[in-house]
């Protein structure tokens, strides 16, 4: 009978190393490779990864992805503000609940869409409103200044609507004989929140860091769909440099290059964030 849990497993088991961990390996293998994806692999070594450090658009992929990371880091704090504001017995509540989870319902290229259409200089409500202003209207899409910024701007308003999600699920289970000890004891506002609630939500803030770190580094739909890399490779990051390297201009082992510098970025930061939570419980 101790072999049953291991039979019920099994398949998920057999699933998760199928698809996950042989693809893990076998990128990782591949990138000490030359190969167009359809001839014979030519052994490289570590060529791939010195002409990748050698590579302008990577340096610029690469500062887009910490720019990315860092931008993104707003999500779980703006997610908090929203659900404790939408954490209260008020008539209408649901509705509103529900219409600040809808951009986390819709489709990534749907947010790409709607976001082109609003940065759209000759008639998007973002020039609009900035004419009503007196000011210029701005490219927002063709500025190599700008692109990144209304590109990441896209991508918070899914993340946040996650994260506001997350930890209305934790507000809701926070310990009530706590609240009211703390209620006793004269805290309220700000006090309470620091002392009493979110020490309580550290799950949900850890589980929202991880994710918003992880969708911050995968960062490909917002940008295959708003500018495919451009103006000139300006708005790029390493997802999509991985795509088009390996899908059209086959270069399979470049881009599996790519991909494992991508995965050893998103391993330390998620390694962090576990080993001071971790540090933080002990």
């Amino acid at each position: 009978m101790q072999y049953t849990p291991w039979i019920f497993l099994a398949p998920a088991l057999i699933l998760f190393t199928t698809y996950v961990i042989y693809p893990i390996f076998d990128s990782i293998w591949l990138s000490f490779f030359e190969w167009d994806g359809l001839g014979e692999k030519t052994w490289v070594g570590l060529d791939n990864y010195r002409e990748l450090f050698d590579s302008e658009t990577f340096l610029i992929s690469l500062k887009n992805n910490f720019l990315w990371l860092l931008l993104f880091m707003l999500a779980p704090p703006a997610g908090l503000a929203v659900a404790l504001f939408l954490n209260q017995q008020v008539r209408g509540i649901r509705a509103v609940k529900a219409l600040f989870f809808f951009p986390f319902v819709i489709s990534q290229v749907v947010v790409g869409l709607v976001f082109s259409w609003f940065y759209d200089p000759s008639s998007g409500i973002l020039n609009l409103v900035l004419g009503w202003m007196g000011m210029e209207p701005v490219a927002i899409l063709s500025s190599e200044e700008y692109v990144t910024y209304g590109i990441i701007a896209a991508g918070l308003w899914p993340q946040i609507a996650y994260c506001m999600i997350l930890y209305l699920t934790g507000l809701n289970n926070l310990d009530p004989e706590q609240l009211e000890a703390a209620r006793l004891d004269g805290a309220k506002g700000l006090k309470m929140l620091w002392h009493v609630v979110l020490p309580q939500l550290k799950p949900a803030t850890f589980i929202a860091i991880v994710v918003t770190v992880i969708g911050a580094l995968r960062s490909f739909d917002l940008v295959a769909t708003m500018t495919a890399g451009g103006p000139w490779s300006s708005s790029t990051v390493l997802a999509y440099m991985m795509y088009e390297e390996s899908i059209f201009n086959y270069r399979m082992g470049y881009g599996a290059a790519v991909a494992v510098m991508l995965f050893l970025i998103m391993d330390i930061y998620i390694a962090y964030f576990l080993w001071r939570m971790i540090r933080s419980e002990k």
